[in-house]
């Protein structure tokens, strides 16, 4: 199957594929950090749910060493009950909320892309929490 029609049959499915110019990403555990410089770092945003995607060799090191000026950065470690923690700069500091997923709020929903992606914000990027909100 050529790229042309799978990019074709993942758009048909809801399925985003980006490409993100990601200069480091660390991933913290209790015991130690994994340090991915110069990594292919790919988003896919499916059904509301955004998955990462690292390809590289990492660097392993014992937990607090080093700075990290990380562009993405994951905390594997914690309780069960926490969620990972995701930082992400692509820019302005804010993780970027798809203009795809603003359109569909504010047509689900009757109302402007403004308020839309306020709702997308306010539900951590989740188009149907969003909705929900906001009928």
């Amino acid at each position: 199957m050529n790229d042309r029609k799978m990019q074709q049959m993942m758009k048909q499915m809801g399925i985003d594929m980006q490409e993100l110019d990601a200069e480091e990403v660390v991933i913290k555990t209790p015991e130690e950090e994994l340090v991915f410089t110069d990594a292919d770092v790919q988003r896919m945003d499916a059904q509301g749910q955004q998955t990462y995607t690292i390809v590289g060799e990492p660097e392993s090191r014992p937990r607090g060493e080093g700075g990290s000026s990380s562009t993405e950065a994951i905390d594997a470690g914690g309780d069960e009950e926490s969620e990972p923690v995701i930082e992400a700069s692509e820019g302005d500091g804010e993780a970027a909320i798809p203009e795809e997923d603003v359109e569909l709020v504010a047509s689900q929903a009757g109302v402007s892309k403004s308020e839309a992606r306020e709702a997308l914000e306010d539900a951590n990027g989740e188009p149907a929490a969003a909705i929900s909100s906001l009928k």
